[in-house]
């Protein structure tokens, strides 16, 4: 088993700053080339504080903002802007960069590492994806994905 200290949320693991233990493939093949994870030593230990400190500065910091940030995601569908050939076919797929960025122009801004589309999107039209705003709250946004000029 090795120990290691995450550096950037890893789904169904933990979150930047905690101390996990997982097996040596998976920390030598996933975690550590991708750095999302450094190896934990004692003066790396000491950067867990430092860690957990800017994750608080990013987080909602209570139920009651999270939900007002949901409200205004679900409120009216955002429009995201994509290439697109004959028939309504996508050039590739709408990703959650996109989607982050289409949220940032109404001004909300989202990690694009909490945004959940479920299948990729590939068509123009209505779509619906999941933003985690907090571990209690998530808002279902209607994107319309439309061509660009």
């Amino acid at each position: 088993m090795a120990k290691l200290i995450l550096t950037n949320e890893v789904t169904n693991l933990g979150e930047p700053g905690d101390i996990v233990e997982v097996k040596d493939g998976y920390a030598r093949n996933y975690l550590l080339p991708r750095n999302v994870a450094i190896r934990w030593s004692k003066g790396a230990a000491k950067q867990v504080e430092s860690i957990k400190a800017a994750r608080e500065a990013h987080a909602v910091h209570d139920l009651e903002d999270a939900k007002q940030i949901k409200g205004r995601l679900e409120a009216d569908a955002v429009n995201v802007s994509v290439r697109a050939g004959e028939g309504g076919r996508l050039f590739g797929a709408v990703t959650v960069t996109d989607v982050a960025e289409a949220l940032a122009a109404i001004g909300v801004t989202v990690d694009k590492r909490r945004i959940e589309t479920g299948n990729p999107i590939k068509s123009l039209g209505s779509h619906e994806v999941s933003v985690r705003v907090h571990p209690e709250v998530v808002a279902q946004v209607r994107l319309n994905v439309v061509a660009s000029k």
